[in-house]
């Protein structure tokens, strides 16, 4: 039986006005199991509009009021986290315990924004003037729109509900299509918390109609969009069509990870499996492409091959114990395909994988093997594009200025990962790579209290941390002479 679900406008759950949907696909059976509405420009304005009532009364509550209501989100989240994952993984494929994992990581991130929304200080600034001073306080931007993308459904959503909630600001979300059903869970949670009407409104529908009218609509003072690196650009040329907001994106990379011969090659495996297969590799700091020193590069690809080859591939609600499921879409699937058949063509030699699994049980669905490449090279698509599937290219350097001009020969810049026992090539590292995020000896380049965002086509602005909360809030200067 296929279920309907209802989008949030102003407090409400409601269809679309002209009463159209979109079809919720489950990866793992190609079955259509559920539908949302496909909103219209009207619905959009209404959202905006709702916002934009609820704003001025929400901006004024206490730092300590708002954040009672994200604590109460979060314990209401914790409570319901099966089910909400169990959700994820028919929408999206990703295995139930990591996707448990995931809206257990919303709920923390409401949290912590609950914390530090009462850490918003302003600061007072002694004048030359006798009797004179300067104040810079912050205050919310206004209404807040946000477009969030199918991969992290829950995680990404929560950044910036939690960073606009928290600051005083309300907000219009645009959840995806492909999985808006967890997100649509998630902010009944928060619904039930008690965040007023017209604070939190979520969206379902087609980014031409929806992205577009949250992007022009003049009403909006900041947009926050998670996605590709291409729509990001035209997200910022539109942003400007109608008014000067303030935009933050967070983009596409192609991760590079340096490993040193003097690392710990048993760690650097671990993570690289981790980081190049968790969700299929459909996150945007996937490991791309890997560096390995010459000396050690034989070693490395026998334990990383062993290790990914005992990953088991499935359907999760099926089997708790699989590690990675299907991909999302037809489309990622066939871009993994394109990917490796061109670095085979070119000369790459293929370690494991590489194609679509046998089985009854992956007659349909879209799943694909994860994937070693190695002998590979910068003319080779897998080491030039974001791949955003389960395979990975694998090449030796031979010193560490040369993995370093290897690891930067890219447009993106969102992170890198480095292993060395060295911590002057650490340092070395750290400092090089034109990346926004580098993480070393582990595989876990982002934390939610430390600013996250990408450098060159990977992004503008941050999330995560205070840096995320002030992207939704605006300084104030108050120059104040006292008359005694």
């Amino acid at each position: 039986m296929i279920r309907h679900y209802k989008m949030l406008i102003g407090g409400k759950w409601v269809d679309a006005q002209k009463g159209e949907a979109i079809e919720v696909i489950n990866p793992a059976t190609e079955e259509v199991f559920a539908t949302v509405p496909s909103a219209t420009k009207e619905d959009v304005e209404e959202a905006i509009s709702r916002a934009n009532d609820a704003f001025q009364k929400w901006k004024n509550e206490t730092p300590f009021v708002r954040g009672k209501i994200l604590r109460e989100a979060y314990q209401i989240i914790l409570q319901r986290s099966e089910e909400i994952a169990r959700t994820m993984a028919e929408e999206l494929g990703k295995p139930v315990k990591e996707a448990k994992g995931e809206v257990e990581k919303g709920a923390e991130i409401l949290r912590y924004y609950a914390e530090e929304g009462e850490r918003i200080y302003g600061r007072v600034i002694a004048n030359e003037e006798k009797d004179t001073e300067s104040i810079v306080a912050y205050e919310p931007i206004g209404v807040a729109a946000a477009i969030t993308p199918w991969n992290y459904p829950i995680e990404l959503l929560a950044w910036k509900i939690g960073g606009a909630l928290a600051s005083g600001c309300t907000i219009v979300a645009k959840v995806p299509s492909a999985t808006p059903l967890s997100p649509l869970k998630f902010a009944e949670c928060l619904v039930d918390a008690g965040v007023p009407e017209g604070v939190l409104n979520i969206i379902t529908g087609s980014g031409e109609i929806v992205g577009h009218e949250l992007i022009r609509n003049p009403i909006v003072k900041r947009v926050a969009f998670t996605g590709s690196t291409e729509t990001g650009k035209e997200i910022l040329k539109m942003s400007a069509s109608s008014g000067i907001r303030k935009v933050t994106l967070e983009l596409g990379g192609s991760l590079p990870m340096i490993i040193c011969k003097d690392a710990n090659l048993d760690a650097a495996v671990t993570g690289a499996v981790r980081r190049s297969f968790r969700n299929a590799g459909q996150i945007c700091i996937a490991v791309n492409r890997i560096y390995v020193e010459k000396e050690i590069y034989e070693s490395f690809l026998e334990k990383f091959s062993e290790k990914t080859k005992k990953l088991v591939v499935g359907n999760s609600l099926i089997d708790e114990h699989v590690d990675m499921g299907p991909m999302c879409t037809r489309a990622g699937v066939e871009k993994v395909e394109r990917h490796v058949n061109d670095a085979l063509k070119k000369g790459a030699k293929l370690v494991c994988g590489g194609k679509r699994p046998s089985g009854s049980i992956f007659e349909r669905g879209f799943f694909y093997e994860p994937t070693i490449v190695r002998d590979v090279n910068h003319d080779m698509l897998i080491m030039r594009e974001e791949t955003f599937g389960p395979a990975v290219g694998v090449m030796p350097f031979n010193n560490i200025n040369e993995a370093i001009e290897l690891a930067n020969d890219t447009n993106y810049g969102l992170a890198a990962i480095v292993y060395t026992n060295n911590m002057n090539i650490a340092k070395h590292c750290a400092k090089e790579i034109q990346a926004g995020n580098v993480a070393i000896n582990n595989v876990d380049a982002g934390v939610i209290n430390a600013p996250y965002g990408g450098w060159k086509d990977s992004g503008l602005g941050a999330e995560h941390g205070p840096e995320g909360l002030h992207e939704y809030l605006i300084q104030k200067h108050v120059r104040i002479r006292y008359f005694i």
